[in-house]
């Protein structure tokens, strides 16, 4: 019996096999939870079906979290299908590339909008859809970055976006705890993954992050994957409201500086 065994999953966010997504979804299929799929358009779709192929996911649909209709199609269909919903991975997020890098001060109107939409009030919007589905408790996660803390180069939009998600985590956590569900957000270090390689100057900032991270050594899908079956799994029945960091030690660091960068400053 697997952690998970007789528990379902709905998974926003799968985009590719190098998906932090798709990293939690391993996981949770490997302690046997009952999963389902969505994507973002139809060129990822040709992606997430092989890969849900692999698991032998059944549930796989397409779904714009701008659109009302499409969630709650998507939330209405796995009710129907499933009965219930015990866990709701958020793992959605999108800027503009012109609202990354430059000055943050140039952050366009409508970008900032479109950023704070898809990547935070979408967050918002799944848990109102889900809570009807989870009439004994359950547990929804999302992925945030150490940018919503403090300021992490050419984040700008996506940092703002970020810090909104992690403050409507402690709100959905309060407003939701008495019906036994909890809301947590996972704060991953940088991994590969096709959103963060088009975040301007990423190749530099994850060659930095291995040499300063207090644990020597990268964040993997599979690293977030095993923190989210905890935060899925009943060993978490009492954390709710929390930002969990997965990122090596990094985030309680005051200097972000290598050995070797450290011993020049003692010269």
């Amino acid at each position: 019996m697997g952690l998970l065994a007789g528990k379902t999953a709905l998974i926003f966010g799968v985009a590719n096999k190098n998906s932090i997504a798709w990293g939690i979804t391993k996981a949770f299929h490997t302690e046997g939870a009952q999963i389902g799929m969505t994507y973002a358009g139809e060129a990822l779709g040709k992606r997430v079906m092989p890969l849900a192929a692999e698991i032998g996911c059944e549930f796989v649909e397409e779904c714009d979290v701008q659109r009302d209709e499409d969630l709650d199609r998507i939330f209405a269909k796995f009710g129907e299908r499933y009965g219930k919903l015990d866990i709701l991975v958020h793992s959605v997020a999108y800027a503009r590339s012109e609202d990354m890098g430059g000055r943050f001060i140039d952050i366009s109107r409508d970008g900032f909008k479109l950023a704070l939409d898809i990547s935070a009030y979408s967050l918002i919007a799944m848990c109102k859809r889900a809570e009807p589905l989870m009439p004994n408790g359950g547990s929804v996660m999302s992925l945030t970055y150490y940018a919503a803390e403090k300021v992490m180069p050419k984040y700008n939009a996506m940092a703002v976006a970020k810090a909104a998600l992690e403050t409507m985590t402690r709100y959905l956590a309060a407003d939701m705890g008495p019906r036994r569900i909890r809301v947590n957000a996972i704060s991953a270090g940088p991994i590969k993954t096709l959103a963060a390689m088009g975040v301007p100057g990423f190749r530099t900032l994850y060659k930095s992050f291995e040499k300063a991270a207090p644990m020597r050594d990268v964040v993997t899908q599979d690293d977030v994957g095993q923190a989210a079956l905890w935060l899925a799994s009943d060993m978490s029945r009492m954390v709710t409201g929390e930002i969990l960091h997965v990122d090596g030690g990094y985030n309680v660091l005051g200097l972000t500086a290598s050995e070797e960068e450290l011993r020049e400053l003692d010269k």
